[in-house]
């Protein structure tokens, strides 16, 4: 088995039951299974896992160019008495795990990769989900010029500088044994407008889709830029859901500027509630989410929590006002203005995007992500995102994390700052994922580096790796 497969597998199966833990050192720390300990039911646990394992299947076979091998090896063992069936002609996977229940089923939709069907629901729900409109369809960019296509991506450094940066990469790929630890798959690094440094680990590779986990916040938080520059929504108005509006609900003061800072004030266990019902239980965000109860004053507490993120991009659903049209929005607005062709952004069964987490990308698409925050908002002529939007998202939150007072990464608005950090400019800032999901974006250096991994053990060394690429392309290192 190639090396990084099984750090996969060994990542996944490693997993701790304490799943969306709020962040205590960085976004390293946010897991992706099951919810907090105790509070989840065998049976429960049961369907979850079930469930978990029919969406990773159903995405990676029909939405991701993943190899079927991948597939199977970063995915967590079979639950024991389960039984997994693929139908490769309706493109649906279902995981049978209890002889009294239907199986947990997770099926493909075009453009929206796969949706994980809620406990009990049978085929019934699945040909009953909507689809985008069949003329809006993935534009084929790939011969363009990058950063729209993948023509001409690359540019050479003098030779010193690339035999030095190459040893830099050398070290993220030696994983655990190497200076900044974790498990490196994919790396990216972009300067000045190209590609100058570019590896993966067997079975991956430019056009291969993973999951980003949180690092698809940063892109929600791009959603709610383009819709503020469209004036569709406003950061500061109360009540942005209608679901708050009525008078004297105390959600009435929640702004999407507290949501885009962690700051919502709703209840949440550690990040972890409600977050494993809509993960793995296929619970609707519009009943867990929307309708959550206030537990801090908006603005005063920092936690973790995805709804913040999902419910920024159901109050743009509503904007917008058009079901339909919107299940197509992220793309025709956002992703693929940016050359982000193969970057999959699923929903849930009421198709609220899962944009906290349930995203699948590629290392190249996250390089075009970090050029646009490079050139604050700006793309081939076109203002795409408000100006300043860089500068917003990149400025410390007013409540912070705990492990911010440590000297730990610093939160911004759905970022997290690096500046500073072992070294880095003051003005470093990145997409976080668990597992080791990063795009440094230094605006100072024109320079963005794209870390993609599955991180077991000790996390990549994120602000160390990228100063030392700093270093070595400006011959210091």
């Amino acid at each position: 088995m190639p090396r990084l497969l099984t750090s996969l597998a060994a990542a996944l199966a490693a997993l701790p039951a304490a799943a969306f833990a709020q962040e205590a050192a960085g976004p390293r720390v946010d897991r992706l299974l099951e919810g907090p300990p105790g509070l989840v039911s065998p049976r429960h646990a049961e369907a979850q896992r079930a469930g978990m394992r029919a969406l990773h299947f159903c995405t990676g076979l029909f939405a991701s160019e993943m190899p079927r091998e991948v597939v199977e090896r970063t995915t967590t063992r079979a639950p024991a008495g389960t039984r997994m069936e693929i139908d490769e002609a309706t493109r649906t996977v279902s995981v049978h795990y209890r002889d009294d229940m239907p199986p947990r089923i997770a099926v493909w939709r075009p453009l929206l990769g796969c949706t994980q069907l809620p406990i009990g629901a049978t085929m019934e729900l699945a040909k009953a989900l909507p689809r985008p409109p069949a003329e809006v369809t993935v534009p084929d960019l790939d011969s363009r010029p990058w950063p729209m296509g993948d023509a001409s991506a690359t540019a050479r450094l003098p030779k010193a500088r690339a035999a030095a940066l190459e040893r830099v990469l050398d070290e993220a790929f030696r994983d655990q044994q190497g200076e900044y630890r974790g498990n490196t798959w994919g790396v990216v690094v972009v300067k000045d407008g190209k590609i100058v440094a570019e590896r993966y680990d067997p079975g991956f590779g430019p056009h291969v889709a993973a999951r980003t986990n949180s690092m698809c916040k940063s892109v929600a938080a791009s959603l709610v830029g383009v819709g503020v520059r469209q004036g569709l929504v406003d950061l500061h108005r109360k009540a942005p859901l209608a679901e708050w509006c009525r008078p004297g609900d105390p959600r009435g003061e929640i702004t999407l500027d507290h949501m885009m800072h962690m700051a919502s004030g709703l209840y949440t266990e550690a990040g972890g509630n409600p977050q494993g019902d809509l993960y793995q239980s296929g619970a609707a965000a519009a009943e867990v989410s929307a309708l959550n109860m206030v537990d801090s004053r908006p603005g005063e507490r920092f936690v973790y929590a995805g709804s913040d993120t999902i419910l920024l991009v159901r109050a743009l659903r509503q904007a917008v006002n058009d079901d339909t049209a919107f299940m197509t929005w992220p793309h025709r607005e956002f992703l693929w203005k940016l050359g982000m062709t193969r970057t999959i952004l699923e929903t849930d069964w009421n198709d609220d995007f899962l944009i906290s987490g349930q995203c699948w990308s590629t290392a190249r698409d996250f390089g075009r992500f970090g050029m646009l925050y490079l050139a604050d908002g700006m793309w081939n002529g076109e203002r795409l995102l408000p100006e300043g939007w860089t500068r917003y998202v990149s400025t410390p939150a007013p409540a912070q994390p705990a492990s911010a007072a440590a000297g730990g990464a610093r939160y911004g608005g759905q970022f997290w700052i690096y500046g500073g950090n072992d070294g880095l400019p003051d003005d470093a800032f990145s997409p976080g994922g668990a597992l080791g999901q990063y795009a440094m974006i230094v605006p100072s250096k024109n320079l963005v580096v794209v870390r993609r991994g599955l991180d077991v053990g000790e996390g990549f060394r994120i602000a160390k790796f990228s100063a030392d690429v700093i270093a070595a392309l400006e011959g210091t290192k």
